[in-house]
């Protein structure tokens, strides 16, 4: 994939106000154990970063799939990787099957704030008994008249205690397994609805991450996405710009951690030498260097098929089996040549292993990954 001056320009623009809008006060939002949503996505709104490839006539940017690759890339390098992963909720996880399939009046009144940054987006798939499982999911929406009378309970919803609306996945008839689902924008202020609690979690502590519950919630069927029936299909779609802005997110974070830890080793002088002379360390890290550069020359093969048009299903998965893995890999050898300072959470390594354990478990475990390649390659059983 061939970069230009405008990729460039556009790179520079999301590290300055990721350095100044997160980086800033990243620290302060981890140990308050949440982030001002609707404060930081009003900035990166107005700088038309949460509609990159959006289609213009409700404020998004036009741009194709390269700039989002950009966006992630950048994301992923920024002080807390739980700011990061909230705002790739708003633009990847969220939107795209509203500006997809969703209608005019949808997207007038939920993607365009959405856009701007006014409304902060939500993204309601898993349940208690269903996170991997999607088939299994048993929110359910029953009609009555105009309206869709919702049931249910929701987990590990990301900018769920901020969230002014939720793209939800619920079952409309009784068809069981995947048939019979669809997607539902669901505003947070309607009667009925509630967070239930807000969860504790390992990492990604500067996001909040909640348990939603619908008690007969009402909203005009007119808020139904798409077709009918069709959840399930585009979720699944859906799913695909998920993958991706995780992988290139981790592609940006690993790049840095490894940046940090060589600068720390050239630093730390033992047994009269800079550790960075021990040809063990320098191995490990010029071995990880390598396999980033695999990942990311694979996201851009990403990109290039995504801009022709065809399915990226499959690259997607593998983007996000491998750039978790490899992140998680990363955050272990930072944590280990820091030694004891690599332990403590004075020091980034201590929050970066944290935070990069979720990315082989959210969108997705690597068990799901593995499993969708092992079905692709026709790796199965009889």
């Amino acid at each position: 994939m061939q970069l230009t001056e405008e990729h460039r320009l556009f790179r520079d623009t999301v590290r300055g106000v990721v350095q100044r809008e997160i980086d800033a006060h990243a620290d302060d939002w981890e140990r308050d154990g949440d982030f001002p949503a609707h404060e930081l996505f009003g900035r990166f709104g107005e700088l038309g970063l949460l509609g990159i490839e959006y289609d213009p006539a409700y404020g998004g940017g036009g741009a194709d799939h390269s700039f989002t690759m950009i966006f992630g890339e950048e994301i992923g390098r920024s002080a807390s990787l739980g700011v990061s992963m909230a705002l790739s909720v708003q633009t990847d996880m969220a939107t795209p099957a509203l500006h997809r399939f969703g209608s005019a009046e949808l997207k007038e009144r939920y993607l365009r704030p959405a856009i701007s940054g006014e409304h902060v987006a939500a993204i309601g798939v898993s349940e208690p008994d269903a996170g991997s499982d999607v088939a299994g999911l048993r929110t359910r929406a029953v009609r009555d008249g105009d309206e869709w009378v919702i049931n249910g309970s929701k987990l590990w919803i990301t900018n769920g205690t901020q969230a002014d609306w939720v793209c939800l996945l619920c079952r409309t008839s009784d068809e069981g397994g995947y048939r019979g689902m669809s997607q539902v924008i669901v505003p947070t202020d309607v009667d009925g609805f509630a967070v239930s609690r807000k969860l504790d979690k390992l990492g990604m502590r500067a996001s909040d991450t909640a348990e939603l519950t619908f008690d007969d919630v009402r909203v005009p069927v007119a808020n139904t996405i798409g077709e009918v029936g069709r959840g399930f299909q585009q979720q699944m779609a859906q799913f695909q710009n998920e993958r991706m802005i995780a992988a290139y997110q981790m592609v940006g974070a690993t790049e840095l951690a490894l940046e940090r830890t060589v600068q720390y080793l050239k630093e730390r002088p033992a047994f009269g030498a800079p550790l960075i002379a021990n040809q063990s360390l320098q191995f490990d890290l010029a071995d990880l260097a390598a396999d980033l550069d695999l990942v990311r020359h694979h996201n851009w093969a990403a990109v290039d098929a995504a801009l022709q048009g065809e399915d990226i299903t499959r690259q997607a998965t593998v983007a996000k089996l491998k750039s978790a893995r490899l992140a998680r890999r990363m955050a272990d050898l930072a944590v280990q040549f820091h030694g004891g300072m690599g332990y403590v959470e004075d020091n980034w390594p201590a929050r970066f292993f944290r935070d990069t354990r979720l990315w082989s478990i959210g969108g997705g475990a690597d068990e799901v990954m593995l499993r969708t390649l092992a079905r692709m390659n026709d790796i199965v059983g009889d």
